[in-house]
Parts: C-alpha cells; structure tokens; sequence
C-alpha cells in the first residue's frame, strides 16, 4: 500500500504512474493523458511539488523522470509523507528506528 504524503493530491500518483509507463513526462504530454483531467498549470506546479520532496528528477525543457524514491513510492516501499523508504520490518513503524531485540527500556 502506498504511503502518500499529506502534501499530495490524487493527480500525483496518476502523474508518477504516467511518467513511470512512458520513461518521462513534461506538463503538456501529461495535461494531453485521458487519465489526468487537469490543467496543463495544474499539472507543472504538481510536477514542481514532487520534485520537490524528491519523487521526481527535473530535466532540460521541463521533462520529468522518477527518482529511486519515486519509484519506491509507486511500489508502496517510500513514505512520502516521511520522506523514507520502507523497511523490511527491520525497523521499528512507530519510531523508525532499528528494533534492539531483547531490550526493554
């Protein structure tokens, strides 16, 4: 399950889930998608946000790629609102610190 930031819209994941099927995406192609039903505006200040808080890489001529941490997000192993990947229960959810088996404190 992904793990969206308070941040985000519904239109980000469709934005990274473009981008990811098409290698890269710029607000015209992806204000062009059936699938995102906002403007080409809209889509360049969601595009600015997730590059922002590391989701997406800025290119030349306002193209767009995923990060490591974008794609993570898109496979449910980043929390966004974090800004973390996702362990594989080797750390504790609520602090996010390493577990210390056998330590109670």
């Amino acid at each position: 399950m992904r793990q969206s930031g308070s941040w985000m819209t519904i239109w980000d994941d469709r934005i990274l889930e473009v981008i990811r099927e098409e290698g890269s995406g710029s607000p015209t192609e992806l204000a062009a998608r059936a699938e995102i039903h906002v403007s080409k505006s809209s889509v360049s200040r969601r595009l600015t946000k997730l590059a922002d808080h590391g989701l997406l890489q800025p290119l030349a001529n306002g193209v767009y790629v995923l990060t490591d941490e974008g794609t993570a997000y898109l496979n449910g192993k980043y929390d966004a609102e974090q800004g973390r990947f996702i362990g594989d229960g080797d750390t504790d959810t609520a602090s996010g610190e390493p577990d210390s088996p056998g330590v109670d404190g």
